[in-house]
């Protein structure tokens, strides 16, 4: 189905639109691709030749650019894409990235750049059948305003989920100490700019360290 049916405000792939509940709009470039044929099996699936730098729109709030193996080996081509939709502003950004053995020993920088210089979540999968899934999963979340912390009125105790996940990307960070640092800190860009003695008032100096060791590349 075309997008003409579903929403009709997209600038560039950069203005506000409207995505219908429990539909996704997907970039014209994935059609025929095995991600979008698993996808429409499970969700409403609409396509958008002028999307710009967005891959998938799993609700108007969110904007999805997808990083496979080769753009993380490649190295600047995904930066450019990242970066061109936070300065946009419009929707809350994600990553979706291929983490194999072959991208394994970038995806360092990947994490770093995405979640700390730029504050999206990172979601790390192994293949296109694994992203569809996640797709669908935000598609039903998101179906669900009451249920998604991305639609209620933001609280001090609030915790995106997502973001969680995404700090749990350094290396042996648990989930409780994870939501410590988001709970105190507020953002990852926050945690990143934090001292070791800020951090370690928080997870203890053990965790501390092993936090500044990822973030500074040690």
């Amino acid at each position: 189905m075309e997008l003409s049916q579903c929403t009709q405000a997209v600038v560039q792939g950069l203005s506000e639109i409207h995505v219908p509940l429990g539909h996704i709009l997907v970039s014209g470039r994935w059609r025929n691709t095995d991600l979008v044929n698993k996808l429409q099996g499970t969700a409403n699936v609409h396509f958008d030749d002028g999307l710009g730098v967005v891959d998938f729109h799993p609700s108007s709030h969110t904007g999805v650019i997808y990083v496979s193996e080769a753009d993380i080996v490649g190295g600047s081509g995904y930066k450019r894409k990242v970066a061109k939709l936070r300065k946009a502003n419009k929707v809350r950004g994600v990553v979706i990235a291929e983490k194999t053995a072959t991208s394994g020993q970038y995806y360092q920088e990947l994490q770093k750049f995405v979640m700390l210089e730029i504050g999206f979540v990172l979601l790390p999968v192994n293949s296109q059948k694994e992203a569809a899934g996640l797709l669908t999963q935000m598609v039903d979340v998101e179906s669900k305003p009451e249920a998604s912390p991305l639609l209620k009125k933001p609280r001090p105790v609030c915790v995106d989920v997502a973001l969680l996940n995404s700090l749990q990307c350094i290396p042996r960070l648990g989930g409780v100490k994870a939501k410590q640092l988001l709970l105190h800190f507020g953002s990852l860009q926050a945690i990143a700019r934090a001292s070791l003695e800020d951090l370690s008032s928080i997870v203890g100096k053990a965790s501390a360290t092993n936090i500044k060791a990822f973030l500074d590349g040690s």
